[in-house]
């Protein structure tokens, strides 16, 4: 029969699980890193698992599938389906790695430390600076540096001013809490105006693979030639890559 059913790009898939433990129905394995429509009678059609997908792999088509049958879910679950096991490891609520509760312990301040003379000086050169808010263009984009930093890093990096906004334009955001795709705003950004590097600040979590797969989308459609780097964080803080 004709029906809708999800299909899952395995380019644009993170490996987090995030889907796998959103389809209750057992449909979506994780194989090999990657996401896999396992078992097409246990996908009812309805997508729960897309909006839990952080990088846009997943969307629906219409084609020839084996109806949806309940009752061979009902059984899977009854007899223990892995799909099962993957809700029950994961306690928060969801699959994605970066949603996993965790307690920090920050390092105490050196003995000595130089007292800072009064509040230190927002590095931040423009407004908006979310990227679903930014303009295509405007002045300041010209000749500018471009940071585009995942929400979290100012938080997990204490010298995030200082260390990567000061002498940048600052764009932040995140992919699986604004549901959007970045890319085709961000081409635009690009095309229109004369950006001179792209600096990609993202977390070490999985979801975070969206908004560095936005940028490099972005700079290809965008026709340019342009320098860029990623940088990742820790959760605790520290530079991983650079």
């Amino acid at each position: 029969m004709i029906r809708r059913i999800i299909k899952i790009d395995t380019e644009k898939c993170s490996g987090c699980g995030a889907c796998a433990a959103a389809c209750h129905e057992g449909a979506i394995e994780m194989v090999d890193g990657k996401a896999r429509l396992a078992r097409e009678n246990h996908c009812d059609g309805l997508g729960d698992c897309l909006p839990e997908c952080p990088t846009g792999a997943i969307s629906f088509e219409e084609r020839e599938a084996p109806a949806y049958d309940e009752a061979a879910v009902q059984a899977a679950k009854a007899q223990g389906l892995p799909g099962e096991h993957r809700h029950a490891a994961h306690p928060h609520g969801g699959g994605c790695s970066g949603a996993r509760p965790r307690t920090l312990t920050p390092p105490p301040p050196p003995p000595f430390a130089p007292r800072a003379e009064g509040p230190v000086p927002s590095q931040l050169a423009q407004w908006p600076c979310q990227i679903k808010l930014a303009p295509l263009s405007a002045p300041y984009f010209q000749g500018a540096k471009l940071l585009v930093a995942a929400d979290c890093t100012a938080y997990a990096y204490a010298n995030f001013h200082a260390s990567f906004m000061r002498g940048r334009v600052t764009l932040i955001g995140c992919p699986k809490l604004d549901g959007v795709d970045y890319s085709e705003k961000l081409t635009e950004i690009l095309r229109l105006n004369e950006i001179r590097s792209v600096t990609v600040l993202r977390m070490e979590v999985p979801c975070c693979g969206g908004l560095e797969e936005a940028v490099k989308q972005a700079i290809q459609k965008s026709g340019k030639f342009l320098p860029w780097q990623v940088v990742t964080l820790s959760v605790d803080g520290r530079v991983l890559e650079d």
